[in-house]
């Protein structure tokens, strides 16, 4: 079986699905907001042109996905990146999330969902943060994810980098 990087996962909080060039004017109502951006290195990704540019590298990765409401609605978006069969490893990253989901549990359900997912065909998804994003640091040590050293980023600029293994006695089913 082949790693599915855009699967449709559902919680009952927040799901993902294959993000779509019909979905930009939604997720920019989403992205649009300033305060997002301000611990990321992209600190002006919430102006259309910039963020016009994120939305088309997203869809050629191969691996984004919206990430809905329970109604449906566009809430974010997040990307499977750099599946790696030989060191059984991939990442999660590129996530954000509306403001009004901050502070729950939507960024623990989104990041379960996709990692129980990846566990099916890996033994580690890492995740790569700016040293300045104390935020998004804390969400992952939230959700289990260890600091484990740094690496650049898929753009070159140096990031912290945590995992999540798979864990014990779970087994890989492709």
């Amino acid at each position: 079986m082949s790693f599915d990087l855009q699967p449709v996962l559902r919680g009952d909080i927040v799901g993902v699905r294959p993000l779509r060039s019909a979905d930009f004017d939604e997720l920019y109502q989403v992205a649009r907001d300033p305060l997002i951006w301000a611990q990321h290195p992209v600190k002006d990704r919430y102006r259309y042109e910039v963020f016009m540019r994120f939305f088309a590298e997203s869809l050629t990765s191969g691996g984004a996905l919206a990430v809905t409401s329970t109604a449906g609605n566009i809430i974010g978006s997040s990307r499977f990146h750099g599946y790696d069969q030989r060191r059984s490893e991939v990442e999660i990253g590129w996530t954000f999330l509306a403001r009004s989901y901050w502070g729950g549990q939507a960024n623990g359900q989104l990041k379960a969902l996709m990692a129980r997912h990846a566990f099916r065909f890996v033994k580690r998804v890492v995740f790569l943060v700016g040293p300045d994003n104390r935020r998004s640091q804390r969400a992952l040590e939230k959700v289990g994810a260890v600091r484990v050293g740094s690496r650049p980023d898929a753009a070159g600029h140096d990031s912290i980098l945590f995992e999540m293994r798979r864990p014990a006695g779970s087994t890989k089913s492709g």
